[in-house]
């Protein structure tokens, strides 16, 4: 039961991490730095409880069901949000599914073997995740059409959008966060494998 509980609650967490991760389409000053650290954190979320859940089954499959869950509760999440006024096309779409199915192939394809779906499942989680999240950022609106017009009144004024300065810091925020995601997941995937071990 506790093993259940924890894979809801985590799921939980999942979906709030990463209804906050599209909020980088309101800072358009900031966009490319914020997705790359947003893909990071949708890397994180969903390795860790995928990896949790899979090695707990032990059935391959299991990690794209969770990455389901996830979806379907972000879906419920900002479709309320949608309900208040805000855009439609800040509905996240299932960017999460193709990463997992990935977990899941490479589990089936080493016959369950906890340590090549750390190393080899974490490094294609954590390069194909940022591919597929740029995915929200084609499907969304123009984002600083989209900031102007859907206003957060809490809003610092040092964070109100301006124009994008796309490029300031670096030119491929998918090859930042693939790169980075690549290292990153290896450890994210080894801690939900870990967490089997309580």
């Amino acid at each position: 039961c506790t093993h259940y509980l924890f894979i809801v609650v985590v799921a939980v967490n999942s979906t709030l991490l990463t209804i906050n991760a599209g909020d980088y389409i309101f800072y358009t000053d900031w966009a490319w730095t914020s997705y790359t650290v947003f893909s990071i954190s949708q890397t994180l979320m969903l390795s860790v409880g995928a990896c949790y859940y899979l090695t707990f089954t032990g059935v391959p499959g299991t990690a794209t069901y969770y990455a389901l869950i996830m979806t379907v509760y972000t879906w419920i999440a900002k479709g309320a949000w949608f309900s208040l006024g805000y855009p439609y096309d800040f509905i996240v779409v299932p960017v999460w599914l193709p990463s997992a199915m990935l977990l899941d192939l490479v589990y089936w394809a080493t016959k369950k073997n906890k340590h090549s779906l750390i190393l080899f499942g974490g490094v294609l989680v954590g390069m194909s995740l940022p591919l597929f999240n740029m995915v929200n950022l084609m499907t969304v609106a123009d984002p600083l059409e989209t900031a102007f017009k859907y206003p957060r009144p809490t809003l610092p004024p040092y964070m109100t959008p301006i124009e994008p300065q796309v490029g300031k810091f670096y030119n491929s925020p998918v090859a930042l966060g693939a790169g980075a995601g690549a290292v990153l997941a290896v450890t994210f995937t080894a801690l939900g494998c870990k967490l089997n071990t309580w």
